[in-house]
């Protein structure tokens, strides 16, 4: 086990870091033996009584610059937030994820601002987690196939792009997954994004892949077709007639103005 001091020196050349509780364990013991488990919650008072650590929630933590010292809670968060993203994305999923919803097509616009929900896509995880007045969403996307329940995760994951924000690589879902998942509603109390999705099929209406919109298009979101085609109609024509064709070759109802959740 390493010494206090060791611990410090070891910290101090990772600042701008964020640790959760596990990681604090590691560093004392890599072997994390049950004799040390005791000692962490010790460690972990010490350090922050020094300023090594500053607790941003319970068992997270960033270790500080000077400046970061003087923030409030709040700015804190703000400032390490995408890291604790990371973070949190590494601990519970590994590499099997991508950022769905609207803060996935905001990332393609350029929006780089803090979402009050971040949705992460993965193969069987489903959980929140809440800091200050924000929740990280891990959750699982599936089908029924003939009544068969059928995880959609391997499927999507064809349509995800790495993308680096802050000098952080994240999975997100490409252009046109991005757009069919930020016309459904993830949530009874949410809206979709109706002026975000107008702004982004006007810019990148004549790249768009078409031949990937059919390919999603057969695991139904039938209702995200019939809104981005009322979208469509009056932007690009020859899109709109695409989003027509795949609701009518996926067996899927046309619905016009007036779209629920709209």
């Amino acid at each position: 086990m390493l010494t206090f001091d060791k611990i410090v020196n070891k910290l101090l050349k990772k600042w701008w870091k964020v640790f959760l509780k596990s990681d604090i364990f590691e560093l004392i013991d890599p072997e994390k033996k049950e004799q040390y488990k005791a000692w962490v919650d010790k460690l972990i008072y010490r350090l922050k009584a020094q300023w090594i650590l500053i607790s941003m929630k319970a068992w997270v933590y960033v270790v500080p610059s000077e400046d970061d010292k003087t923030l409030n809670k709040v700015d804190l968060i703000e400032k390490y937030y995408l890291r604790l993203i990371k973070k949190y994305i590494t601990y519970y999923v590994w590499n099997a994820y991508y950022i769905s919803w609207k803060k996935a097509l905001e990332f393609h616009m350029k929006n780089w601002e803090i979402p009050e929900k971040i949705f992460i896509v993965n193969r069987s995880l489903n959980k929140k987690i809440k800091f200050w007045n924000l929740e990280v969403i891990f959750k699982t996307v599936s089908w029924k196939d003939n009544w068969k329940k059928i995880n959609l995760y391997s499927k999507l994951s064809e349509y995800v792009v790495d993308k680096e924000i802050e000098w952080l690589i994240f999975k997100i879902s490409n252009l046109e997954l991005s757009l069919i998942e930020a016309a459904l509603l993830n949530d009874t109390l949410e809206w979709i994004p109706v002026d975000l999705l107008n702004k982004t099929i006007k810019k990148y209406s004549k790249i768009l892949n078409t031949d990937i919109f059919y390919d999603i298009g057969q695991f139904k979101f039938i209702m995200s077709f019939n809104r981005l085609k009322e979208i469509a109609k009056n932007i690009d024509y020859d899109l709109y007639l695409v989003f027509l064709d795949i609701i009518k070759k996926n067996g899927g109802l046309f619905i016009g103005e007036g779209l629920r959740g709209f």
